[in-house]
């Protein structure tokens, strides 16, 4: 089974605001973009979507950007994933207006495919997005994602101007 790259992008804007969630200022979505490589316009109707969902809270103009709308522990990945997924048939024969095969009436095919996407999502209910991303004291050391100039702490010299 493959996630959509919806999917993918949504998972790695929660992640990302997880990672960040008790810095000062709100993450934006250039920031995102820039970290990910991803399209800032495709980013932008992603957390329009994770918004209406109830995901994160967004604020529009200067110092504005986007937020968890609730602690990381408390946000499911397998529910997250079910509402940006659109289709998980990963057969013809799960939809039963379209099947076309000749099989179908002997096949048990369908049923361990739908019991492996009943197990999958299984799995990923039993995450939390906090399970996702590294405790803070670790990513400071492994991170690839620059903090934010405006988070970091202020250096001597940076107090005398």
């Amino acid at each position: 089974m493959q996630l959509t790259q919806w999917t993918d992008f949504s998972l790695r804007v929660l992640m990302y605001c997880a990672a960040w969630e008790h810095r000062e200022l709100p993450v934006t979505i250039t920031e995102i973009a820039g970290s990910h490589g991803i399209s800032r316009s495709h980013l932008t109707k992603v957390v329009h979507q994770l918004g209406a969902h109830g995901l994160l809270e967004t604020t529009r103009g200067r110092g504005g950007g986007m937020r968890l709308c609730k602690p990381a522990a408390e946000i499911n990945v397998g529910a997250v994933v079910r509402q940006t997924e659109t289709d998980f048939a990963m057969v013809e024969c799960f939809n039963a207006q379209t099947n076309q095969c000749c099989l179908s009436p002997q096949c048990r095919l369908k049923g361990v495919l739908h019991q492996a996407t009943n197990s999958f999502l299984a799995v990923l209910d039993g995450v939390t997005l906090a399970d996702l991303v590294a405790p803070a004291a670790n990513r400071a050391k492994t991170s690839k994602m620059a903090m934010p100039v405006s988070t970091k702490a202020k250096t001597a010299d940076d107090k005398k101007s």
